[in-house]
């Protein structure tokens, strides 16, 4: 048998059972890795209870770089005999198995073409500790200990984090070093260390931060300006008010007082909670909510009102697996679509798509600017793969000369000087009214906000024509919108090509690695990564430059390629369906074994013959 040979590039894969404590143990064997210099992307997959179904965590080790899933496991640390023929079959040829030996298992359990790595972590334990929680408890540690025998995983590593995790608690240190030496000890010991997959010493990792983008989204609303969040509990969604709640404790503090400046409110309901971001942003405030799928199908009248009256809001939608309650603790992208067009009648919404943790950051900041300039709400689509797993990003930075835009606001200096104020009034000729802020005046700038049809001075009317005027100025700041919003990032490939390739979101990293991929298989693409709803005139032309653009996404219905036809008037032939939707991030194998089938079909495949035309 050939066993795996290979140094800073492999995936570990921790199989537990939820509410046993291994996260914290997890955790520190990825961050470990990342302290010694070695890129390492950790992912958690979870059950949607609280204990006792299996749950992993996948940490893929990558010199290069590659941050996406990879798919396939190296090593797997079977600590769950639920999952085992399962998690046995994950192993790749020539891979690992990691298990607890104490009681030994049938040959048949296993499979010849790997390497058995049995550690009596349950014997160890037994004979140390004698209460059942520390039993269980330090048993995750102890195998962390072991790990880094066999990877060669520098020891000093381990202790300056467990010192560094356990510092407010400093009577805890003693004995999880004790637990990590015990395992590492006896592995040293009994195996034969360390094995074929080993980390060695690098500076790969440079000055990235690792940080879940719902962390990164929450501390973006802080930089945003955002005081005022209401939101109802959803996952994957709720750490995001929870990293906003938290980061307030620090910078929405007074620093004479020591009050609070800012409110967050738990609402009863996902409706309840947009009625009072919409309420708060009417009154002036920057104001946020955070959900998920279920959450924007509540909202969906409350931002009809939003967008029809014109009150700017922040949705941060943090996308899982649908429909319905779906699979909760599982990443898609299927909120484009009810997103896009929330509510009835004709709606059009701004998105945004932030493809890692730093732009989670800087999106979740301008969103407020947009929202304020557009008069609109604007969503920052985020969903589980991105909000809820760390990454390594680079540094935040800002500009602390950065005034926030407030957008198209009359002041009472200005409704004295006898400017005309008409709250639907298109004075510019790019479709953004101007809006006052209550008490502004005491007998000027006063208006009736309502979700019945109106007049530019937003008084009631049913008259059609100006009810037309309205619907279209508002497709006007629609388009005055794509000069707001991020623009897309291109990238071309070394040689001329007639294939494109557009993606999105966190499917960033794997068509990063895939397109390397299919560069060495002579398959040449050109990349359009695209970052925000209205698409620009770019993203047009990008399609129009091609014969052929694929259209890379994890929802079943292609719901970025059918906002792509409907915006852009694109002929669908021209788009090609690369679809991931199992509820597991996309990844590089996936996405180049899609392009390189349809690649070789459009070589043999006629071209299409013109429509005949009606008669």
């Amino acid at each position: 048998m050939n066993q795996l040979q290979a140094i800073n590039d492999f995936v570990v894969k921790f199989a537990n059972v939820n509410g046993s404590g291994s996260a914290s143990a997890n955790t520190l064997f990825a961050r470990a890795i990342i302290r010694m210099g070695v890129p390492a992307t950790p992912r958690n997959i979870f059950p949607s209870n609280i204990q006792g179904l299996p749950t992993w965590y996948e940490v893929r080790v990558s010199t290069a770089g590659h941050m996406g899933a990879r798919g396939g496991t190296d090593l797997m640390v079977a600590m769950n005999p639920q999952t085992w023929d399962a998690d046995l079959k994950s192993i790749v040829p020539g891979g690992y198995l990691f298990y607890d030996n104490t009681k030994p298992l049938q040959p048949g359990k296993f499979r010849g073409d790997i390497t058995v790595l049995g550690v009596p972590l349950t014997e160890i334990c037994n004979a140390r500790y004698s209460d059942a929680r520390q039993r269980q408890l330090f048993k995750n540690v102890i195998y962390v200990g072991a790990l880094s025998a066999l990877l060669d995983i520098d020891p000093i590593v381990v202790e300056q984090l467990l010192s560094e995790q356990f510092h407010a608690k400093e009577k805890l240190i003693a004995p999880n070093l004790d637990a990590f030496h015990l395992g590492r000890n006896w592995a040293l010991k009994n195996l034969s260390c360390p094995i074929g997959l080993r980390i060695h010493r690098a500076d790969a990792v440079g000055d990235r931060v690792l940080i879940d983008g719902n962390s990164a989204a929450g501390l973006g609303a802080v930089y945003g300006g955002a005081t005022v969040c209401a939101w109802y509990p959803i996952t994957p969604s709720t750490s995001v008010a929870e990293a906003f709640t938290r980061y307030c404790g620090r910078y929405r503090v007074d620093r004479d007082t020591r009050k609070k400046r800012v409110a967050i409110v738990q609402a009863e309901d996902e409706l309840a909670s947009i009625g009072m971001v919409i309420g708060a942003a009417w009154n002036g405030s920057r104001a946020f909510t955070a959900t998920s799928g279920p959450g924007i199908s509540l909202m969906q009248e409350f931002l009809g009102l939003a967008y029809f009256a014109e009150i700017p809001a922040v949705i941060f939608d943090v996308q899982r697996a649908g429909p319905s309650t779906g699979m909760p603790t599982r990443t898609q992208q299927c909120d484009l679509l009810s997103a896009a067009y929330a509510s009835h009648g004709d709606t059009k919404h701004v998105l945004l798509f932030p493809e890692d943790a730093h732009e989670c950051f800087e999106m979740g900041a301008q969103a407020f600017d947009l929202a304020d300039r557009l008069q609109t709400p604007v969503f920052v689509m985020l969903d589980l793969d991105i909000g809820m797993n760390d990454r390594l990003v680079a540094p935040f930075r800002w500009d602390d000369a950065k005034r926030m835009d407030r957008g198209k606001v009359m002041t009472g200096a200005d409704l004295d000087a006898g400017r005309e104020f008409g709250r639907y009034l298109d004075v510019d000729g790019d479709g953004i009214p101007y809006r006052t802020y209550p008490g502004t005046h005491p007998t000027r700038g006063s208006f009736f906000t309502r979700g019945t049809s109106r007049d530019e001075y937003a008084r009631y009317t049913e008259d059609g024509p100006a009810y037309r005027r309205n619907m279209e100025r508002l497709l006007k700041k629609w388009e005055t919108a794509k000069r707001y919003v991020p623009a897309p990032v291109r990238r071309d490939a070394a040689s001329p090509t007639r294939l494109g390739v557009i993606y999105y979101g966190s499917t960033s990293a794997a068509m990063d690695e895939a397109a390397e991929q299919l560069a060495a298989r002579g398959v040449a693409l050109d990349l359009l990564r695209v970052r925000a709803l209205p698409f620009s005139a770019e993203v047009m032309d990008f399609i129009a430059r091609h014969d052929t653009v694929f259209v890379v996404e994890q929802n079943r219905d292609a719901q970025l390629r059918m906002l792509l036809i409907n915006e852009g008037d694109i002929d669908p032939r021209k788009l090609r369906r690369v679809l991931h939707y199992d509820g597991s991030p996309i990844t590089a194998h996936f996405i180049t074994g899609a392009i390189v089938e349809a690649a070789e079909e459009l070589k043999i495949v006629p071209m299409r013959q013109p429509m005949p035309a009606a008669e």
